[in-house]
């Protein structure tokens, strides 16, 4: 057994020796002050800014209006229900069901639906962020200061969500949130149940999660499901070191639960009616994914991407706040924690499974994206797996923290470092979504009056009446490209009851 397993066997012993802890304490040191309600109090006070930032960007939510992809989904919801839906992507569209759910959930309630979808949204994550960190400090016999699990959730949460290209195809299109953001989140859900097993029963539980956590995304998101089939891959690999001999055959399980969900749903999506016209329809875009000239491609468009994702400073809040982790952390059997003692192996496999995952989902998406794959307005196709790499960013930082550890005396200093750079990569998001609740407002604006004259033409008995374009954020509106682009013209019109829409600014 390892030293990490040795440890986390005996923090999970609920016999103890009898003695009180001494918590904190390393061989030949003292213990450092602050590690009690002072500290909780500046902790949870550190998870504030990025607290009001996704407060402020649910609030801004009451701005969005449908476009793109949710004209289509609205008049198909409403007249066939979300039942109706799910037989139109499973049968004619791509297959996913899953999605179609999702997409039916909030388009049900048809422009409200995308009004609500921010906060809604906004809240899962975090909450399922915020239950995965505290259940996995617990599994670990880890105890940090109140606060801390909040600020960590809540840091990852602003990060993933605002410090990107296009923050309104992240968080405010619901289409594209379903497809690519809420899909690696709820692959963390899954591990909820994984890390409070203890009896038979739960982790029954937590195998059948896994099985049908992995069949849902699969009918979810392509990319995300190729995200989570090498993370689980990774973990089975290393397996032998990462998890202590007494949970090992249960998680092994619990991984092979998740892959066999994962391929039982790539089966149904890629043997659907619907996959198969898509691949027929797109044709020789599609035939060509394994093409040199495809991934040679790929691997160009994923170097840009990995070139603008590791410029942008903001993600050093992640490694700041997993310092934080890192330094504040205790045992609860009064031993300071240690790094793993195969944290390079880790560190490596993870760096690889990022890399490896990142460009699988550039091959999936560059056949028919192409060039604009790599595009800051399609990066909405990044987030599949950039969710994984904010996660990674803050375990290492959590593992510079328990190196600052062993070898400086005051981390006060580290630790006012670390709170600093927490409030200040807020900054940046918080003009920028200023900047988007003004656009949005705007638009908001132009597309309700635009809503009552074309209800009212519709009700007077006109078929055919002018739509005038109200582009946000790259979003896609009806005859783009100078008047050349219909789509989705069509869907608008069926949305008001109408034959056609023609360019408004073509008759003004």
């Amino acid at each position: 057994m390892t030293d990490g397993a040795r440890e986390t066997a005996v923090s999970d012993d609920p016999a103890g020796s009898g003695r009180a802890p001494q918590r904190g304490r390393a061989p030949g040191r003292r213990p450092e002050p602050g590690h009690g309600p002072r500290t909780a109090l500046w902790v949870s006070g550190l998870a504030l800014p990025p607290l009001a930032l996704l407060a402020a960007a649910s609030w801004f939510g009451r701005w969005v209006r449908p476009s793109a992809d949710d004209w289509c989904f609205l008049p198909a919801v409403r007249d066939d229900g979300i039942t109706g839906l799910v037989g139109k992507f499973y049968f004619d569209d791509n297959g996913r069901v899953a999605n179609a759910m999702l997409v039916g959930a909030y388009a049900k309630f048809q422009v409200a639906g995308h009004q609500w979808f921010p906060a809604v949204s906004g809240l899962l994550i975090l909450a399922v962020l915020w239950a995965v960190t505290v259940a996995a400090l617990r599994r670990g016999g880890i105890t940090v200061p109140r606060g801390l699990p909040l600020l960590v959730a809540a840091m990852v949460t602003a990060l993933f969500l605002f410090v990107t290209p296009n923050t309104y195809k992240t968080f405010y299109w619901p289409a594209a949130s379903v497809s690519h953001t809420l899909p690696p989140v709820l692959a963390c859900a899954a591990l909820i149940p994984l890390l409070l097993a203890r009896t038979r029963r739960g982790r029954g539980f937590a195998l059948a999660v896994a099985l049908l956590a992995g069949a849902f995304i699969a009918t979810l998101s392509e990319e995300t499901a190729v995200v989570m089939v090498l993370v689980l891959l990774a973990t089975l690999l290393l397996s032998s070191r990462l998890i202590p001999p007494y949970a090992r055959v249960f998680a092994r399980w619990w991984c092979v639960a998740g892959l066999a969900g994962t391929l039982a749903g790539g089966l149904v999506l890629i043997t659907s009616p619907g996959s198969i016209r898509r691949r027929e329809r797109f044709g020789a875009e599609t035939t060509s994914l394994l093409a040199p000239d495809s991934l040679a491609a790929s691997l160009r468009h994923f170097a840009e991407i990995t070139v603008q994702t590791v410029t942008t400073w903001q993600y050093v809040g992640a490694v700041a706040v997993g310092v934080l982790l890192g330094l504040l952390a205790e045992r609860r059997d009064g031993r300071t924690p240690r790094p793993p003692a195969h944290w390079p192996l880790l560190a490596w496999t993870g760096l690889l499974t990022l890399l490896l995952s990142g460009y699988l989902c550039t091959v999936i998406a560059y056949p028919v994206f192409q060039d604009r794959v790599s595009d800051p307005s399609a990066n909405r196709l990044w987030n599949d797996y950039l969710l994984l790499y904010v996660v990674l960013l803050t375990a290492a930082g959590a593992l510079l923290g328990l190196a600052v550890r062993q070898h400086v005396r005051r981390t006060a200093p580290a630790k006012a470092v670390c709170a600093a750079l927490c409030v200040l990569v807020c900054a940046g998001p918080a003009v920028s979504l200023l900047n988007l609740d003004t656009d949005m407002r705007a638009r908001a604006e132009k597309w309700d009056a635009q809503d009552r004259r074309l209800r009212e033409g519709a009700a007077d008995g006109e078929r055919v009446m002018p739509y005038e374009r109200l582009v946000v954020s790259a979003m896609l509106e009806p005859f783009g490209r100078g008047g050349a682009t219909y789509w989705p013209g069509g869907c608008v019109a069926d949305f008001y009851g109408l034959e056609r829409v023609t360019d408004g600014a073509r008759t003004r």
